[in-house]
């Protein structure tokens, strides 16, 4: 019955309750602060690693259907590290130790890899997919917050070169000339002619892996520093602007 449904559908299912609760963790962790650059650098340092691993393994496993999800246009290793160059300077790495989440996530990726490489597809699948999606939202909400900011900068400093002026940082989500949409859609015929090839039993594994996913995604999201502290600034001005604008009315409507 669930071999007539399309694989990358189970998938969704499958996940369905706990992408839930991945999605949840990043807006109340990450949907405020993302717009601030050193928050989204936390996120892509966690990430980094892990994509990297990924896209190395594709290349090591590329004679197995792991590496039928290696599609053209895809690899983000390059592009993560000239992002963090950006954000952290070009020496990051000198000083650079994966978090200890980051560390449990690779060590989990590395054992099925040795033990059982199919399930690495359930990675390559929701990651890029993830990133294909949301990456692609969060590129446009952090182009908005980078205008405003460049405009109230302006306002202030009549300083013309302003952080909008800055080329960069936005390599991750930048495709160049490959199409979003076609790499989505290869990528789903990709996981789903894998699928048409494996046995019942190893699909429910990376049915049953597409859950840990979201688990070990969620742990390397709290791990991310900076958030509480920009959401709390922010909630701060807002606080600020709410009382002045209270005495504002006050002083000039209360007395009629």
């Amino acid at each position: 019955m669930t071999s007539e449904v399309p694989f990358n559908k189970q998938l969704r299912k499958a996940t369905r309750d706990v992408h839930a609760m991945s999605d949840a963790l990043v807006n109340a962790k990450l949907a405020f602060a993302m717009s601030d650059n050193s928050v989204w650098a936390e996120g892509l340092l966690i990430f980094y690693e892990i994509f990297r691993y990924l896209e190395n393994a594709m290349t090591r496993l590329r004679a197995t259907p792991l590496g039928e999800l290696h599609i053209a246009g895809m690899d983000r290793t390059e592009a993560f590290e000239r992002d963090l160059d950006f954000y952290l300077g070009p020496n990051w790495r000198k000083s650079y130790t994966p978090r200890d989440s980051v560390a449990k996530y690779l060590a989990h990726l590395q054992r099925i890899e040795k033990e059982d490489p199919i399930r690495l597809c359930a990675y390559v699948y929701h990651l890029y997919m993830g990133l294909f999606s949301g990456g692609q939202i969060l590129r446009k909400k952090r182009t908005v917050a980078k205008k405003f900011r460049s405009f109230a900068f302006f306002l202030y400093s009549n300083d013309v070169q302003t952080e909008a002026n800055r080329k960069g940082g936005d390599a991750v989500t930048d495709f160049g000339d490959y199409s979003v949409r076609e790499l989505k859609l290869q990528l789903v015929e990709s996981i789903n002619s894998i699928a048409a090839g494996l046995d019942e039993k190893t699909k429910m594994a990376l049915l049953e892996e597409s859950r840990t996913v979201f688990v070990l995604n969620n742990s390397v999201v709290k791990s991310v520093r900076g958030a509480d502290e920009v959401l709390l600034r922010r909630l701060i001005v807002f606080a600020i602007v709410v009382v002045m604008l209270m005495i504002l009315y006050f002083v000039f409507f209360a007395k009629e």
